[in-house]
């Protein structure tokens, strides 16, 4: 199969980071697929206005879908997760699984790119993954799959995440396994902190009072003097939970619903913006500037931290389209 006009459909599209890393490929977008109607206006500005969300996925005849080669989805992960329930395959939402596979049956498609959480992993004893490869085995495809690092493929962000890489069986290599990408080295974090909007973290604002209570509640009283941390440039704070954790050179993994990471700049506080949390996700500059303004910062956090990795996608996308070039 040639690779020059692969096309694609985004499911679980997200704000599109996904499509991003293939696009970078030369890939072409024929359609996403969508259901959180804040992602899908990001999504919009993203890529513009006229573009086709098929909805629920759940709810797609495949028969409506246009022809294409390869799924992207980036599939729901409360239900792996371990900030969520747990429930796995018995939680409607861990059933996407089935709703994708209909998918590609339906179309009978050539190849797939799948990404989760990482307590996918250990999920109910690893019964959960168990399920989801011997369904993908019964509905014609050889799986590839690991857990990846993004700081290892072009951010400072410590996130990892499962990838799957479905080849349909008759299009599989003889002796010719699917090759993960090398790591990369980190890119330095002050590359990606540099929003400068009016985030600075000071006395003026309610938000340093809370923090100052954080900072000296029992689990971390006595433990930080505020003018020694002040002083470390780019230093990276967590208030994430009771504790405070300190990083340098990178950040940890961006979530929905964390919005307590703060940095050090020119001396002083600052908040992560939804700007810098779009960049440590691999979003182009250029393309993050056009949501800061438009989306608010509260969306854009929780909307990068839901997102997968542009560098990551494209790192196993041209892995993938070296397979099939071969």
């Amino acid at each position: 199969m040639e690779t020059d006009n692969l096309k694609f459909v985004d499911f679980c599209a997200g704000i599109g980071a996904g499509r991003l890393g293939l696009q970078k490929l030369g890939l072409s977008c024929l359609a996403f697929s969508e259901i959180d109607k804040y992602a899908e206006t990001t999504y919009r500005e993203f890529f513009g206005q006229e573009e086709k969300n098929h909805g629920d996925l759940m709810k797609i005849d495949p028969k409506n879908l246009p022809d294409f080669d390869l799924m992207i989805a980036g599939f729901p992960c409360q239900t792996f997760s371990v900030i969520g329930q747990r429930k796995g395959m018995g939680d409607h939402r861990g059933q996407v699984i089935y709703g994708l596979i209909k998918i590609m049956k339906g179309k009978n498609l050539p190849y797939f790119i799948l990404e989760n959480v990482k307590g996918l992993v250990n999920h109910d004893g690893g019964n959960s993954l168990k399920i989801i490869l011997e369904e993908l085995d019964k509905a014609g495809y050889k799986v590839f799959y690991k857990v990846l690092s993004s700081l290892d493929y072009g951010v400072p962000q410590m996130r990892e995440r499962i990838y799957f890489v479905g080849i349909r069986k008759d299009l599989v290599k003889e002796n010719k396994n699917f090759e993960w990408p090398k790591p990369v080295k980190t890119p330095k974090v002050e590359y990606f902190l540099i929003d400068d909007g009016e985030l600075e973290f000071d006395e003026r604002k309610k938000s340093y009072e809370t923090f100052l209570k954080f900072i000296n509640n029992k689990y971390n009283k006595g433990q930080f003097d505020i003018k020694e941390l002040l002083k470390q440039e780019y230093l990276v704070l967590d208030t994430r939970q009771s504790d405070l954790r300190l990083y340098r050179g990178k950040v940890p993994t961006l979530r929905t619903g964390r919005h307590g990471v703060l940095y050090v700049r020119n001396g002083k506080f600052r908040k992560l913006s939804g700007l810098e949390s779009l960049l440590l996700q691999g979003f182009p500059k250029e393309l993050a500037e056009k949501a800061k303004g438009k989306i608010a910062d509260i969306n854009l956090l929780s909307q990068a931290g839901n997102a997968m990795t542009v560098s990551t996608i494209e790192a196993v996308g041209k892995r993938l389209l070296e397979y099939i070039k071969e």
